[in-house]
Order: C-alpha cells, then structure tokens, then sequence
C-alpha cells in the first residue's frame, strides 16, 4: 500500500509541472488538491517508537505463560451495584464487569505503557499528516456467541458512549471527528482538523467494544443487569444485585493465544463478593469466605493479623513493591463555594492537618505524604523552576499565584519541623490575610459576618478508617475557630452528591497516571468544572492549567511534554486546591497459600489477573 501510495504522489507532482508549463498557468500549483499522505501498516503504536517487545514475541515479560488453567478465586468488592454499564451517568455500575466480558482495540502493558499492542485490531494504520488513527479487525475475533467483531461494532461503541454515555466522555474524545467504517473489519478515526495530541490514538485504542446487534432491543443509557454480548476471556455466570458476580472463563475464548493474552486470566471461576466496609473484609480473609485482600488501613496491617493462620503460613501476608505513579488521595475543596473561594483560606485549614501525628499515632509509620499530583514520578515538581518549566511559567506569568517563581514547591506546604502551635498561628496568619479574623471564638468572614464552617463527607466502605484520621484535624481546626463536622454517606448517596457537586469538602483521589494526557482536561479543565458527572469535583476554572493542560497535550518534544507536566503540577499546588493525603509505595496484600504468581514482576505490583492455582 505505501509503495502505491508514493507512486501516485510522482504521478501528481508531474502532472503539475506539465500544467505550469502552459500558456495558461499563471503559477497555482497551490490550487491542486494535497497529495494523500502517507499510510504505514504497523504492529504497534508507541509514543516514543521503541516498543519493549519486538514483532513475533509470545508473552509479556512479567506473566507465566504455562499458568495453569483451572480454580476459583473469591476477591473482595466494595459498595454495591445495580448496573453492568460503568460507561453511563445512571446508576450504580459494576467496573469488574466490564473489565472481563470486553476486550478493546489495542492493549498497553504495565511494563511499556507508552505502547499499543494488537488485541481485537491486529494492525494500527498511521498516516504521516496524522489526520486518523485506522484498525483492520483480527478476522479471529469473536464475540461469545461466536459472531465476528466487525468495524459496525466499533463504529457504534464509540458513537454510543459519546452520545449517550456519561458527560465525561465528550472530554475526553473531543478531539474525534468521526469514525468510519471502510470495510467490515477496517474502521477509521478521524480527528478534528489541526487536532495536535500525540496521545489520542492510543486513547482510541482503549475503547471496549460492544454488540452493535446486542443493543438492537435495549438502551445504552439504561442501567440494566442483563449482562452484555462479551467478547473478553469471562462471561457472567450468575449474580445477585449489590451481593456478588461470578464470572466464568471463556474457553472458547478467541484472544486466549495471543501474545497480549498470554499467561493471564487463568481461573475457571473468579467471583466478586461485595461489601460496605473494607474493615469486615479482614475477618472474611480469615473466615475463608474470600481468598485475597488488600489492605489499604496500616493499623489493620500493623496489627490485625497476629493470628495462627498467619503464623503456620496458610494465609501469606505480603508487602510487594512497586514503581507505579503514586495512587493521588486528598481532601478536596470545592470551590464553588464562596468560603473556598480564597487560596489563602485553602492553605490555612491545610495547615490544620498534623500528617506526622496521624503517620506516628495512626498509621504506625507506613506511609509518604503525598507533595505532588504527580507522585513517586518525574513529573512531580520540586524545588524552584527552571529550565524549559521557567521559560513556560514566565510566559504565563500574569495568570500565575503570586510567589510561585521565587518560592520552593516544599515551602508552600506545613512545615513539620515547627510544632502544631506553631502551624496553627501560621494558619491563621493566612486567614487575616484573607479578610478573617475571630468573632466571640469563631472565625468569621469580616465582610459578611458569616463563620467559617464546613462539612467533610466520606464514603461507607472508608468510613471507619477515615474518620479517626479526620476527627484529630477537626479539633486542630477548632482551635482556629473553624467549625467542621465529618458526615459517613452510603455509597449511592455519596456518588450523588459528588456528581451534582453537593458537597463542601469530601475524600477524593484517582489511580496513579503514567503519561499525564487528555484525562488532564476532565480533572481540571475549566469545560469540565459545570458538567454533572465530571471528575472536576473541585470546580477549578484556571485559564493556566487551561493553557498548560492544552500545551502537555499537543506538544510531541518529550523534554517540552515533561515540562509542561511539571508546570501544571506546579501551578495547582501554588492554588492549593486538595489537601493531601498520603501513599505507599508497596501493594499490601494477604492470600490463601493455594494461589501463584509471577515472581519477575519487575516491581510492577500485584496483578491478580496474571495469578493462578497451585495443585
């Protein structure tokens, strides 16, 4: 195909010199339509063109591609589920469906992320003016039924999440004109013209595809509990809403051979058992009533598993490092509300949280504090600005915090090595500063007389946890004369209020991101601040982390993309929108000793899904 194509761009050229030679050209040559661009066939995508894996490899590096095939495996879920859709607005979903009843496009390895390798498209078509990103469809692949995947499928997965799935999606694909179906296993994205964002086709990749045939009696804007056509390695074999699912393997599964299929998804069964609170879950582990668990409270793992189980080594208890970007938890502000309205007042209550008390009396010492949106990377900014990060902050300079050249990112935090006392004064320092001061023991808007209060709400399965973490800080405030009170909401109740932004402040967070992209725009773009559903909780409509988002985006320099990375991160902790937690750079886990895996993870963390059986 590229040989063709270049031979009809010789052919165009000299038909265009014949024409200027006329007597009637009068030097228009620019008037002829532009030569196709040309198209490369590929086996991957990658953003930086050096794919770890070469052509013909048969397995990822950290997976055990003779894992047995056989067993059961019972994990934990938190909170409930009335839906098998997590791509709608409506309702309770169930990710873990999903996740093992459809495949997508390409798939990403966690050890070369920046790369796409063939999964339901066994071949990327790139042309050079990178006007779309193409998928030839492996003619292997099937939905469960056994009917072929077809480019009408893709075609309207990508159409129906776009118009009718959760608001969150027309951000992040916003990019995408249209997709096209050439052939029934050839499908075409076609980007917006003058789109720059080197990352968008490997967006594109992700897509999960459904039946187009499949939704022919049903909406996709409906939650519903009849499980989908799958195409993916498990099929749903029975469940009971907001209780369990059981997922069965696939034997027929399509993918099962291929390279990036290889050495995962390995039980027969894996059921979810749900639960409200992650506490419980430790006495399901002992029980036997569930075979993993992670552990995500450092008292629980300090001291809540000193027990015979443990100690005879019928239950592992294990701590697995891993290099991922740190998982990004905070007490968030909205600040939509006029009282979080001021910087100054943000950083002042951020004052009021004693991080080292809570890690010594709390957490018993297991964890960082979290200093960046971009933690345990290279994308976290530190100390003062330079370099390139300079030169893009001073051309933005009028849009930016005051003191955000000239003051290290370290010293805009709690100074730990002073006393809380003294934290406390610097506190309420910032509060004058932002037009408070104390009326009869309170501290009060001087302007409106109002005092300032507030309410933290916290989800059910965190709400034990949480709250002793919380009620320390909220008598740290008190002495400042701010009232606050924590609230532990139901899940559904939560998600509600977070999706109509009915809140003050709540816990909040993502998992951990490798190349910070396109989801940039849904976490802090100023579009995404008004729309229902967002993960803008914090409403932040900042023209410079508009500008900075744009840049990081459409910038194909690796050297400029990572400083653009790192002024963003710079510019909304001078804007002290959250309130950080804290993280670990280990998976924290305990299992029955009846379970395997790979050994040579290459600190890539616990990945059930490349577990198996022992005999």
């Amino acid at each position: 195909m590229i040989k063709t194509i270049n031979k009809y761009l010789i052919i165009i050229g000299l038909s265009a010199t014949i024409f200027c030679k006329t007597a009637i050209c009068n030097e228009k040559v620019d008037t002829l339509p532009p030569p196709p661009p040309q198209i490369n066939i590929q086996d991957y995508m990658s953003l930086n063109d050096s794919p770890r894996y070469p052509k013909g490899f048969t397995n990822f590096d950290f997976v055990n591609p003779d894992a047995p095939k056989k067993g059961r495996i019972v994990l934990p879920a938190y909170g409930t589920f009335d839906n098998f859709n997590p791509y709608i607005f409506k309702g309770t979903a169930s990710t873990e469906a999903v996740a093992l009843t459809l495949d997508s496009l390409g798939y990403s390895p966690a050890d070369d992320i920046e790369t796409v390798y063939p999964l339901i498209a066994e071949k990327f078509e790139l042309p050079s003016d990178k006007s779309f990103i193409g998928f030839f469809i492996n003619p292997q692949a099937k939905f469960s039924n056994g009917e072929p995947i077809t480019a009408d499928d893709v075609v309207f997965s990508f159409n129906a999440l776009i118009t009718k799935g959760s608001p969150v999606y027309r951000f992040y694909y916003a990019d995408i004109d249209r997709v096209e179906k050439i052939t029934p296993r050839h499908v075409r994205f076609y980007f917006k013209p003058n789109t720059k964002n080197r990352e968008l086709p490997l967006i594109i990749s992700s897509l999960k595809i459904f039946s187009a045939k499949d939704f022919n009696n049903r909406e996709y804007d409906k939650p519903t509990l009849t499980p989908f056509l799958g195409n993916g390695p498990y099929k749903i074999k029975k469940f009971e809403a907001g209780r369990y699912i059981v997922f069965e393997r696939d034997k027929n599964y399509w993918a099962k051979d291929l390279p990036t299929r290889k050495g995962f998804y390995n039980f027969d069964k894996i059921k979810y058992d749900y639960y409200q609170d992650t506490t419980v879950t430790l006495q399901a582990l002992f029980a036997g009533n569930i075979d993993v668990r992670y552990e995500y409270i450092a008292k629980s793992w300090a001291t809540g598993h000193d027990n015979d189980l443990i100690k005879t080594g019928k239950i592992k208890k294990q701590a697995i490092k891993h290099n991922r970007p740190a998982t990004t938890q905070f007490f968030a502000f909205n600040t939509r509300k006029e009282k979080f309205k001021d910087a100054r007042v943000r950083q002042a209550i951020d004052f009021a949280f004693n991080f080292p008390w809570a890690n010594k009396n709390l957490f018993y010492n297991q964890y960082e504090r979290l200093r960046s949106y971009f933690a345990n990377t290279h994308f976290a900014a530190t100390g003062l600005p330079e370099g390139l990060e300079l030169e893009i902050l001073k051309s933005i300079q009028d849009q930016l915090p005051q003191g955000i050249l000239t003051t290290p990112v370290e010293n805009i935090f709690r100074n730990d090595s002073l006393s809380d006392r003294e934290n406390l004064k610097l506190a309420i320092k910032l509060l004058n500063e932002a037009g408070y001061d104390f009326i009869n023991e309170k501290m009060c808007n001087l302007k409106t007389g109002e005092p300032l209060e507030f309410e933290i709400i916290i989800n059910s399965a965190n709400g034990n946890s949480f709250t002793r973490v919380l009620l320390p800080f909220i008598e740290n405030l008190r002495k400042i004369g701010i009232k606050a009170s924590t609230r532990v909401l139901e899940i559904n109740t939560y998600k509600n209020k977070l999706d109509n932004f009915d809140f003050d402040i709540i816990v909040g967070g993502f998992g951990g991101i490798y190349m910070p992209g396109t989801e940039q725009k849904d976490l802090w773009g100023s579009l995404s601040a008004d729309t229902k559903g967002s993960n803008n909780i914090i409403g932040i409509k900042n023209p410079a982390v508009d500008y900075l988002i744009s840049k990081l985006i459409e910038t194909e320099n690796n050297e400029l993309y990572t400083a653009y990375v790192k002024a963003l991160d710079r510019v909304l902790l001078f804007n002290h929108y959250v309130i950080f937690n804290w993280y670990s750079d280990s998976d924290r886990i305990a299992y029955w000793d009846k379970f395997a895996f790979p050994q040579n993870n290459q600190n890539l963390g616990v990945d059930i899904n490349t577990w198996w059986q022992k005999d």
